[in-house]
């Protein structure tokens, strides 16, 4: 692998945080043909334990999910079971899990599991097998390298069990293909923010665009069709009709125009008359900047030709 890279999307550790010590990252790269000991069940003395005092990052799938197995509004959803916070080490915000009881246990969780265990969030379907996916260069379209890594906390009694399997049995028992392939892109945008460092910052409408389109699709789809947006970007006519009725095709099409917005990626252009419009609104502007300087400069001319005057005489 290359020197340089983006490291795009470490999903154990993005989505999910239970002790900050990384010594519980075990230091082995996994294939999917690697071995696994673990099993978790009702049978396990810690059954459940790792579902308190954890921070789970919800990304815009699982906050879909969600919201649709409860049957209320993705706003609602993030009112009633949702904290602010910020992702990965960066400025941009997003949602966790608020966490309930004395025991600062998860929301959905009782002594006999998960109410919610087919919709559960992404971090949970990936615990204790991490994935890692690299792009060379910090490019979208650059060669991947993806290997897998296990967590081992603790207080997890799960890996004393018998049960073994390959991490790709472990992944389709677990469901987490496709929350891989539609977490894939959100995580990038969190990741090439990350890369930037602390040199730079979003601005807050930026913040606010970032998180409107991750935590409210309904929001984000009266942004779409009631404002100028159609009217300012290319977008063709088969996207408008799925946009406008599928919920997943909406979602994956933000991550689009995040891409474009925050950090210029393509995927997304600007009509041409309203290109047009825009570059003549800058040329006027920097025209009238230069007439102004230039008046500002007579007038700095001429009070100091005035001052010279007053010298001679």
């Amino acid at each position: 692998m290359s020197d340089t890279f983006e490291n795009d999307a470490i999903q154990s550790s993005t989505l999910k945080s239970t002790d900050k010590n990384p010594s519980n990252i075990m230091p082995e790269k996994l294939t999917l043909d690697s071995s696994l000991q673990f099993e978790c069940h009702p049978g396990v003395s810690c059954f459940t334990a790792c579902c308190h005092n954890i921070k789970i990052i919800l990304t815009p799938y699982d906050i879909l999910i969600l919201s649709r197995r409860l049957g209320i509004t993705a706003s609602k959803f993030v009112t009633e079971y949702t904290e602010p916070t910020y992702l990965e080490k960066t400025d941009m915000p997003g949602v966790q899990l608020k966490l309930v009881g004395e025991k600062r246990g998860c929301p959905f969780v009782t002594p006999e599991g998960c109410t919610v265990y087919e919709d559960r969030p992404t971090a949970c379907r990936y615990y204790p097998v991490g994935m890692a996916d690299f792009h060379e260069g910090g490019s979208n379209d650059a060669a991947e390298e993806k290997f897998f890594f296990l967590v081992k906390e603790p207080h997890c009694k799960g890996h004393e069990e018998s049960k073994r399997w390959t991490i790709r049995e472990w992944r389709a028992d677990q469901g987490v293909d496709i929350r891989d392939e539609m977490n894939k892109e959100w995580l990038r945008l969190v990741m090439r923010r990350k890369s930037f460092g602390h040199q730079a910052s979003l601005s807050e409408a930026a913040k606010r665009m970032f998180f409107m389109a991750s935590t409210d699709l309904d929001t984000f789809r009266d942004f779409i069709f009631n404002s100028s947006f159609l009217d300012t970007y290319e977008v063709d006519p088969e996207t408008v009709a799925k946009i406008k009725e599928d919920d997943v095709e909406l979602m994956l099409f933000s991550f689009r125009y995040l891409a474009n917005t925050l950090f210029g990626a393509g995927g997304m252009k600007i009509k041409e008359d309203k290109l047009k419009a825009k570059v003549e609104e800058i040329k006027e502007r920097q025209d009238e900047s230069l007439k102004k300087a230039e008046q500002e400069y007579k007038e700095l001319k001429a009070e100091r030709d005035r001052m010279l005057q007053e010298r001679k005489a």
